[in-house]
C-alpha cells in the first residue's frame, strides 16, 4: 500500500473526481480521537460523496455521506480539517481516505472491497 497526502489547494477537484468515481461503493467510516478512543460510526453504507464546506479559500469542514436507504443515512462533517491522505493498494486501487482535524482527530473512511475504477464501471 502507498500513501500519498493530498494538497489543501487540490481538496475541491480530488473530492469531486474522488466522489465521481466511487458514487454507490460499500464503505466504512471510523473516527479516532484522543478523548473517545476509535469508534465506527458506518459500516458498508454507499458512499454518496466528500465536499468541502467553506465560504473561502480557507476550508472550514469537510463532508462525507454514506446511506443505505433514504431513512438509513449517515453525513458526518470534520471541522477545521488539516490533512488528508489517499491510501492505495499495490495495484493502484484507492483504499481508503485518512482525513485528520486540527484537533488531531481522524476519520477513516475504507473501501469493502477497493478496486481501479474501470472494473466497476456500470456494474455498481
Amino acid at each position: 500500500m502507498s500513501t500519498q497526502e493530498i494538497p489543501r489547494e487540490q481538496w475541491n477537484n480530488f473530492f469531486d473526481s474522488f466522489s465521481r468515481q466511487h458514487e454507490g461503493w460499500l464503505a466504512t467510516l471510523e473516527l479516532m480521537s484522543t478523548d473517545l478512543g476509535a469508534q465506527e460510526e458506518a459500516n458498508e453504507l454507499s458512499f454518496e460523496g466528500i465536499s468541502l464546506n467553506s465560504d473561502n479559500d480557507e476550508s472550514q469542514a469537510i463532508v462525507i455521506n454514506l446511506a443505505k436507504a433514504p431513512a438509513d443515512h449517515v453525513t458526518h462533517m470534520i471541522d477545521h480539517p488539516k490533512h488528508v491522505w489517499l491510501q492505495r493498494t499495490d495495484e493502484g486501487a484507492d483504499a481508503s481516505l485518512e482525513i485528520e482535524s486540527e484537533d488531531d482527530a481522524k476519520t477513516l473512511l475504507r473501501f469493502r472491497s477497493p478496486m481501479l475504477p474501470e472494473f466497476v464501471d456500470g456494474i455498481v
